[in-house]
Order: structure tokens, then sequence, then C-alpha cells
């Protein structure tokens, strides 16, 4: 019997950990197995046609809210070209409505319900032998008297019956995907919009068995792992052993965790600040509201000030990157709630801050509490809300503007000190910010038209100029050392009008490399010539002294000395620029000085 297993991943650099699961465990008996995976964005009938090269007898699917809707259409046309094909779907997006899915997708012959691997195996035995569906746990099948039946469910597996979902052959394919990972299933949570309330207990892989794959994967060169674990720390020793095992033997593979940082314990944290190398954990922190009412609605406990102490206590660490989730349109959280809660948590300085909208997976206590709270939401997947009895449709688009230029600007890193500066001095807080400049992108009509990098910056200064804020020139130096960061080679072209003119600039150049001590011993050390300076120098000026900016988290309040700002790029592309500078003052001093006869 030849098997298909197929998915549709967001993205390319992604890849699918339950079809791997489920190779692994059924292929002991059913040896050929193509393990296909493509993404959302292929053409359809260019997924059947390949399928259908295969001459499979049986095509499994693993179905999420982000495919679901793309894998309609090749279930269907697969079904015209190969009649007898037999077509099972599983994943979270069809577990729950089951009747629904057979219903709206009668192509369909069997949908596998909440975990996969015994299941889709016995479903397997039974294609093969007498086709008593009826005997598999834990399906909904097409009974040809009964129709549409939905069987008991299945039992949990221990985990330990599951062999490695990556084999040998897999892993160089793997090596610059991003590799999905888990020591556990279930949460201890019951927070009523997420599948993993549904599912009570967490069970765990052994951990000789986790310590070992993850060997097997960083050894293979694996760049980028991400553990699926809902609450990785819940279990502090397992936990303890994870990290302590790839402090050790990491091999610059970065790893990255769902972590619930107010039961993240200040022993760990110490531990990761004493041992962890800086750059290869990632932490991503579900904070979703800081509303109680709201929190307590969704049944989510959360203590606000030990998630407070514990974010804080991360960064102060400087080594692991935070990644912070909210959720706009949760029960009784209203506009001015939620910019609340935005600020809150903004306030944290998450390197990265995601603003998500709540989406009514099927099966959730949400969705089937929906018409309590009046809500209004998309009919298929992702299943967006639209609005609900305190937050309107308007509202939900205002928001939306929030969240484009919170990505462009914030989680992108493009104007971290502009931004942090804007916030602290000219704005009333992060999000009216955000929302304000967002308001104007969409006025502008920018959201209907691409951007590069400068463009981003060029678009900022007009908001600032046309808001009128009170340091316009401060916020535009602040803007012109963000851009000229970005770059690792001398960038062609700036968005502003230039402080010095060619001739200017020129005769500065040549002083520098006469006296290089005005900006510094270490520049003096690089010993460049004027040829240099033309090739991996910018300069500019700037009106205020760019040390006190240097960290990033301090900003001039009022414009001070102009400095003339030097920017070096060095002759390797894998170089960080370098900023120098000296107060124009000093440099016109010391160059007239050099000019002067008595000189």
């Amino acid at each position: 019997m030849k098997i298909v297993l197929a998915t549709l991943n967001a993205k390319y650099i992604h890849s699918s950990l339950a079809l791997r699961y489920l190779r692994a465990y059924a292929r002991r008996d059913f040896p050929d197995i193509d393990l296909c995976e493509y993404t959302i964005k292929d053409v359809a009938i260019n997924v059947v046609a390949d399928i259908y090269k295969r001459n499979p007898d049986v095509v499994g699917f693993s179905c999420y809210i982000w495919n679901i809707e793309e894998t309609i259409p090749i279930i269907q046309m697969l079904r015209k070209i190969k009649p007898d094909v037999k077509i099972v779907l599983g994943g979270p997006e069809v577990s729950y409505d089951v009747k629904y899915w057979m219903e709206r997708i009668p192509e369909v012959d069997v949908i596998v319900c909440n975990e996969g691997e015994k299941t889709f195996h016995h479903v397997l035995t039974e294609f093969q032998a007498e086709q008593r569906l009826e005997l598999v746990p834990g399906i909904a099948f097409r009974h040809p008297e009964k129709g549409i039946v939905q069987n008991l469910p299945r039992e949990k597996m221990n985990l330990e019956e599951i062999p490695s979902p990556y084999d040998d052959d897999d892993l160089p394919t793997l090596v610059d995907r991003i590799v999905y990972f888990e020591c556990s299933r279930g949460c201890p949570f019951s927070c009523s919009y997420c599948l993993s309330s549904i599912e009570t207990g967490v069970r765990y892989f052994p951990l000789e068995r986790t310590l070992s794959e993850l060997k097997r994967l960083i050894d293979a060169g694996v760049k980028t792992i991400k553990f699926v674990d809902r609450t990785f720390n819940i279990h502090r020793r397992y936990a303890l052993n994870v990290f302590d095992f790839l402090i050790k033997n990491h091999k610059n593979t970065v790893f990255q965790f769902e972590i619930t940082a107010d039961i993240l314990k200040p022993d760990v944290v110490q531990f990761l600040a004493e041992n962890a190398p800086p750059g290869i954990f990632r932490f991503e922190i579900g904070v979703q509201s800081t509303n109680d009412l709201t929190n307590a609605i969704v049944q989510r406990k959360q203590n606000w000030e030990k998630l407070t102490h514990t974010v804080l206590s991360i960064k102060e660490t400087g080594k692991i990157t935070q990644h912070l989730d909210l959720i706009a349109g949760l029960p009784e959280e209203d506009y001015n709630s939620f910019r609340k809660t935005f600020n809150d948590v903004f306030g944290l300085e998450p390197e990265e801050l995601q603003l998500g909208f709540l989406k009514m997976l099927r099966g959730t206590g949400v969705r089937l509490n929906a018409d309590k709270y009046h809500y209004v939401y998309m009919d298929t997947a992702p299943y967006e809300i639209l609005s609900n009895n305190v937050l309107s449709f308007d509202d939900v688009i205002r928001i939306k503007r929030v969240e484009d230029v919170l990505e462009k600007y914030w989680n992108a890193h493009r104007a971290d000190r502009t931004v942090k500066y804007l916030i602290d001095e000219e704005f009333p807080s992060a999000f009216d910010f955000f929302q304000e400049f967002g308001d104007y992108w969409e006025e502008k009509g920018w959201n209907r038209i691409g951007h590069q990098l400068h463009d981003l910056f060029k678009r900022l200064y007009e908001f600032l100029s046309v808001r009128g804020i009170k340091n316009l020139e401060v916020a535009q130096g602040l803007m012109k050392l963000d851009y000229l960061e970005a770059f690792k080679n001398k960038p062609r072209g700036i968005w502003w009008d230039r402080s010095l003119d060619k001739r200017e600039t020129q005769r500065i150049i040549q002083e520098i490399v006469t006296t290089p001590l005005l900006l510094g011993s270490a520049f003096a050390n690089l010993e460049l010539t004027e040829q240099d300076m033309h090739k991996h120098c910018l300069l500019e000026v700037i009106p205020f002294n760019p040390i006190d900016v240097s960290k990033k988290n301090v900003h001039p309040r009022e414009i001070g000395e102009p400095h003339l700002l030097v920017v070096y790029y060095g002759k390797s592309q894998e170089e960080d620029p370098v900023f120098y500078h000296c107060p124009m003052s000093r440099f016109r001093e010391t160059v007239k000085a050099i000019e002067s006869p008595q000189r």
C-alpha cells in the first residue's frame, strides 16, 4: 500500500513535526510512505500533480487554521483524478466539529481526531484488511448505511511508544529550516481561547530520549529548533536539565521555548544568567492581557507582578531574546483596556511584541460562549474576530494599524533609538505613538504600496513633521543613527538632505587623515587613507553627542552641541559599522590651528 503524508506549511522554512511522527509510527508496518511538504503559496494543481505522480493508495493531510482553506481544493481535485484513493484528514483544525468537515468536504473518507500516531496506523491496518473502521477509536468516517459516524475517543498514548520523528535521511533536509521539537504533550492551564486547554494533564517524553534527540539535531547542523511545549518550564527539573544540556552542546544552534514567566523560578533565571551563552535562547511569553476581569473570564491565571519581575530579570541578563504576545479582542477588553494592556507590556521593552487578534478556534470555550459576548467573527479559518459587545469593528481596524507599524518598526528593529525617544518624550504612550502613526500610514495610502528601508524612514519623518513634535531635530538625529547602523556596507543613498556638501566633506576628510586623533585613538589605529575614507566612511552632522545614545536605552532630551559623525563600514561585510565622533567646535578649532600661519 502506497501512502502519501502531505501538508501545506505557512512558509518553506517551516517543517511538519506531525507528519514525521505519523510516518515514524506507521512505517514499521507500512514502509512505503512519502512525506510531502508544500506551502500555502503553492499552486493547487501543482500540488495535486506531485501527489498524483506518486500513485498513492492513501493520502493523509495535516490540517491547521493556516492551511485548511488552501487544502480543500487540493482534496477536491485529487478525488476527481484518483476516484479510488483513500483520503484521511487530521490535525487540530479538523479534530472538532467533525460532522461539519465531513459534510463540507464529501471527498474525505476518514478524519483522525486529536493525537494521531496510533490512530492513523490503525486506520491503515483496516484499509489494508477488512476495512472495519467502526473498530478504530478516535476517528470519524463514512459508513455505507449509517452515514457519518464518529467513534469514541482513543486513550492517550504512552509517549515512550512513539519512535523518533527524525531519521538520518531526513536530517540533512532540515539544516536551514525551523525544526519543531517537543518534550511533552498537554498543558497544565485551561485558557478558554486555546486548544491546549481541552487536553488535561501533561505527559513527558523520557529525558534521556529528549537529550539524545536534541544531540542528533544539533550534530546534524540544524540552525533553529523551536520547542512546541505549551509551557516548557512547568517541570522545573526537566527544564533545567534541558537548558544545561543545550548550554553545553549548542554548537550555535538557536532554541526557542514557550515560557510561562510568572512561574519561572528565580534560580532558573539565575542559572541562565550565569551559564547561557548570549543569543542561543529565545523565550516566547504569552501575556495576552493585563485586564484582571478578562483573564478571569478566559480562566487564565497570571501574576502580573511576578511576570514583570521575571521578564525584567531575563532582560537584565542581556543573553536571552524575549518575544511577548498580546491578544486583542478577548472578552470584556475594550479599546481603552487594550491600550492599557499594550502599554503595560511594551513598558517591559521586549525585543519583540506580537499583537495578534482573538481567533475563535473550533472546540475552544470562547467559541462555545461566543453569543454571550456578542462575538462576530470570520466564518472560515482563521476565524478571527470582527467585533464583540465592547470592541467595535472600527476599534479592531484601528488596532490593526497599530499592529502594522509595530511590526515594521519595533519588531523589525529598524529604529529602536528613535521609537524609544518618541515614546518617552514626544507621545503620551507607546500605544498612542503606534496608533497615530498607523492612522497616518492608512490616511496616506502607504498600506497599498511597497517600501524599502529608506521609505520607512522618510515616512516616519514626514509623519513627525506634519504632527509637529517638540524636538524634530533630535528625532532626525536619532533616525540618522538608526538608519546608518542598519547597513553592513556604506549605503549608496540616504533619505535626508546632507548636512555637509561635497567640498566641505572633502576638506574634512583631508584634515581627518592628517590628524586622525581628532576622532580618538581607536580611529587613528585604523590608519585610513583618504581613499579608504571615501570608500568606507560616511560623514554627517548630528545635533547632540552620540555617546549619549550608544546603548540605545539613553537618549538626548534636547538639542546639544553639534557633533561630526564618522561612520566606518569595515572592509569585511561581516563587520558592523562603527561610529566615531567629535564636537564640531573642537574639530573646527583644531583645523583652524592647523591652517594658521603660526602653526
